[in-house]
């Protein structure tokens, strides 16, 4: 084939079956100036181009629409984007086109030379030869003594440095060695050069040397390199007088190439000698793949290291700074975090739904000394039982259908941390008899296990319900709630800490007008009127919807308006303008006053009488006095 034509054969697409002849250089697309056309209407017209440059042929992605695909073995590589380039060989696919249904073309390569080798071994066959090699004791030796210092080595440099110590003991008359390593887009760069003299001389690997070991599998034997591939400019430059050249592979794959001169004389090598170097180069190609693979994996640790060094110092940077308020019960509930953050007592988080006790939990344990251990949280009526006890105390393998494997649960995960246990008034009886376990003894018992399991484990809960009232009616362990009621903290509802309303609006609107890309800056006094008079029965939680549904319908503007604001939030109104309120004498009106807070206290405590009491700032005794006078149904 002349060496300005490049051979194609049309392996799939509208032409699929034909070959081609493509002078270099050429085009190939749907409708090319000159080049290979293809009838097929997914390609761009000039989808890519063939070139040569230098000896190598070259294609280049002219920028397509659905780009293209370099295909060499195993080894896949995505040409997206103008002038995109992969060196060819032959045996090389390019993919064109969508990706699901391609357009196949499989290139044949004018090659520098048409010179044959001397003497082959192909890597399939070591096996077959290794014998011969090793019984001659000077070569065994040589083997066994370098073998173990590769296995010593922990990256390439080293590895590529005994590997030349193994080439210039086996074979004496070697001069020089070069090692070139697969990149992407076919690629083979030398990396690694030396001489036996120790220098580091400028070696180039001829890539008709490379293409044709990769191709074939083998190690080849030239007698005479720098007559025999004449056409190749790095062979002519480099001198070379004999060659060995043998692949380093790992499984299928060959992930470089070994190449060893004597650059004084001819015909120095023999069979025997590209029998030992393609031996060696088993045992070189293992050791320098483990060391590429632990530096991959010593990159990936430092990477997941910076990366967990810096989630943990935003979430520390945002403990206390998610927990937002001006008012005098914030200021009483972080200072209640401060005192029992240390120690190893349960604390149970009592408060309505959605007034952030997870971001309290939160507070608790990245301020502590857990710190650096996990924070792990679990809603306790998310799951059913026979789930939730797996997912918090783990199970082993075959203890229940499905169980095809050991599971660590939460509180095993989280040993030395902290564990949140939302909602833990849902919890079943079995397994609030199984979390006393934990607390009295520090175990757990998996799931199927034949014995328990160790724990040093924070427990952090929280409820929205009156846990004291179930253990009277018997619908939780009283045992239980002794052991985590040791230091409660209530978290107040927004109602009763109005003051954080205005703080609260304020960071909810600076940080969803960044998220959603408004230029919405602030809030109008009327609007923040209406917000701080409304009592968000869905407490901090309801707040944040509210002004998440207001910035998403605010598209221009830099101030929330009145407007913006949902009907329920405009319907709040104050005391005196309420309905419910009646007209007449000033008796009769702070009667009707008092029963609309009895009434609302009930509601907001969802006819718990306690909370109500505590929330109005009166005795039980006292609140039921009170009902009982005005007439309220309780």
């Amino acid at each position: 084939m002349p060496e300005s034509t490049l051979q194609v054969e049309v392996l799939r697409g509208a032409q699929a079956g034909t070959t081609a002849a493509v002078r270099l250089p050429g085009s190939v697309g749907r409708a090319p100036d000159g080049g290979l056309h293809l009838a097929d209407e997914h390609l761009s017209r000039v989808h890519g181009r063939f070139e040569r440059s230098g000896g190598v042929v070259r294609y280049v992605d002219q920028g397509s629409s659905n780009g293209s695909m370099h295909v060499r073995g195993s080894v896949r590589t995505l040409l997206a984007g103008a002038e995109s380039v992969a060196e060819l060989w032959t045996g090389d696919e390019l993919w064109l086109g969508d990706p699901a249904t391609p357009v196949v073309l499989r290139v044949t390569v004018p090659q520098d030379s048409t010179a044959a080798v001397l003497a082959r071994r192909e890597i399939a066959e070591v096996a077959r030869f290794a014998d011969r090699v090793t019984a001659e004791p000077g070569r065994l030796a040589a083997l066994y003594r370098h073998m173990r210092a590769l296995g010593q080595c922990t990256d390439l440099d080293a590895v590529l440095e005994v590997a030349a110590g193994l080439v210039f003991d086996l074979l004496p008359k070697a001069t020089h060695v070069a090692v070139a390593l697969a990149e992407r887009a076919g690629r083979f760069p030398v990396v690694y050069a030396n001489d036996r003299q120790g220098g580091r001389p400028a070696i180039a690997v001829s890539r008709t040397m490379v293409q044709t070991v990769v191709a074939e599998r083998a190690g080849l034997l030239f007698t005479d390199a720098a007559s025999q591939l004449a056409q190749a400019g790095s062979v002519v430059q480099a001198g070379l007088a004999s060659t060995l050249a043998v692949p380093l592979w790992t499984g299928n794959d060959v992930r470089g190439v070994l190449q060893v001169d004597n650059r004084d004389a001819r015909g120095v090598f023999d069979a025997s000698d590209l029998e030992a170097l393609t031996v060696a180069a088993g045992p070189i190609s293992f050791a320098a793949e483990n060391a590429r693979l632990l530096a991959r994996l010593r990159l990936a640790e430092l990477r997941l290291a910076r990366e967990n060094a810096y989630l943990k110092a935003k979430e520390q940077a945002a403990t206390f700074n998610g927990i937002i308020g001006d008012s005098d019960a914030i200021a009483q509930v972080l200072d209640a975090v401060g005192k029992v953050r240390d120690t190893r007592v349960p604390v149970l988080i009592q408060g309505e739904t959605g007034t952030g006790k997870e971001l309290v939990a939160r507070a608790l344990h990245y301020t502590s000394k857990r710190a650096e251990a996990l924070f792990v949280a679990q809603n306790c009526s998310a799951l059913p039982e026979n789930l939730l006890e797996s997912e918090l105390f783990g199970h082993v393998r075959g203890a229940f259908t499905g169980a095809d494997r050991d599971k660590k649960g939460l509180f095993e995960l989280a040993d030395g941390g902290t564990i949140f246990l939302d909602e833990l008034g849902e919890m079943p009886p079995v397994l609030q008899a199984k979390l006393l376990r934990v607390l009295q003894e520090g175990e757990i018992w998996p799931v199927g296990a034949p014995r328990p399991k160790k724990v040093d484990v924070r427990v952090v809960s929280a409820t929205h319900r009156d846990l004291e009232a179930m253990v009277q009616h018997g619908g939780f362990r009283e045992d239980l709630y002794y052991r985590l009621h040791v230091y409660p903290i209530r978290l107040p509802p927004l109602r009763e800490r109005r003051a954080d309303v205005v703080p609260l609006a304020r960071f909810f609107v600076s940080k969803y007008a960044r998220e959603f890309g408004r230029p919405v800056t602030g809030i109008t006094p009327e609007a923040m009127d209406r917000l701080k008079s409304y009592d968000w029965p869905g407490n901090v939680r309801e707040l944040q919807n509210e002004l998440q549904r207001a910035l998403i319908g605010r598209t221009e503007g830099d101030l929330l308006l009145v407007d913006d604001l949902s009907p329920r939030v405009l319907k709040a109104t104050g005391v005196v303008d309420d309905p419910a309120i009646a007209q007449g004498t000033l008796r009769d009106m702070l009667a009707s006053a008092e029963r609309v807070f009895l009434e609302r206290a009930l509601r907001d405590s969802e006819g718990n009488k306690t909370q109500a009491a505590k929330a109005l700032g009166i005795t039980r005794e006292g609140l039921h006095k009170k009902l009982d006078r005005l007439g309220v149904q309780s």
